[in-house]
């Protein structure tokens, strides 16, 4: 017999938004970035920004991905023998995050990246720990690359994690629904949407006391 789903309350204790590869590159189409991309991103990026206005209004942390490589290329790793050609280079104006349209401001708490997960060979979890969060709220892309691989790493780090589908993008179209279901099939409820997460941050916000 399979065991019932155990699905989780929407947020548990302290959220995060955390902001994937929101970066220069991420609006051109195709090749022209060095990684297939399924587009859309001028439809999402509102809707992220729109996360990102109402994570500050809450006191939830907003934290940005940056996936960054040296010129010399040294830290690619395996990362090339895939689809992806070169991408995300230290320097290069597409390798910066896209700060306006994601209103990414100094100061912003910022994890700059060497491989796919957020997590790997950063400082992601010592932040966490520090801010005392305990569930993830993701955007970005890729669906099936980075977005998916920090859901994976934060989900077996005991996070509560979620994804919002209609503020990621991946690789295609058949592996971003593919990335989406096998999230949700490590987290029942992790799927959600912007207007859930807003609705959710609108509850955390403080009152306003006339």
């Amino acid at each position: 017999m399979t065991p019932a789903r155990r699905r989780q309350p929407f947020i548990v204790g302290r959220p995060a938004l955390i902001m994937v590869d929101w970066q220069g590159a991420s609006d051109l189409p195709g090749r022209e970035s060095g990684i297939p991309h399924m587009g859309g991103t001028a439809e999402r990026l509102p809707r992220a920004k729109a996360l990102v206005t109402a994570a500050r209004a809450a006191n939830v942390p907003v934290i940005f991905i940056q996936e960054v490589h040296r010129p010399d290329l040294i830290d690619f790793g395996r990362e090339l023998d895939g689809e992806e050609d070169l991408h995300c280079i230290e320097g290069r104006k597409g390798t910066e995050i896209a700060a306006e349209a994601v209103d990414f401001r100094p100061g912003d708490y910022h994890i700059p990246k060497r491989r796919y997960s957020a997590f790997f060979a950063t400082d992601l979890e010592l932040l966490l720990k520090g801010l005392k969060v305990e569930t993830l709220i993701l955007t970005g892309g890729l669906t099936d690359v980075c977005v998916h691989y920090t859901f994976v790493d934060g989900h077996q780090n005991n996070y509560y994690c979620r994804v919002v589908e209609d503020c990621v993008g991946g690789s295609s179209y058949p592996a971003h629904h593919a990335s989406l279901a096998a999230m949700e099939y490590l987290q029942a409820g992790a799927r959600c949407t912007s207007a859930q997460v807003l609705e959710a941050f609108g509850a955390l916000a403080p009152s306003k006391v006339a």
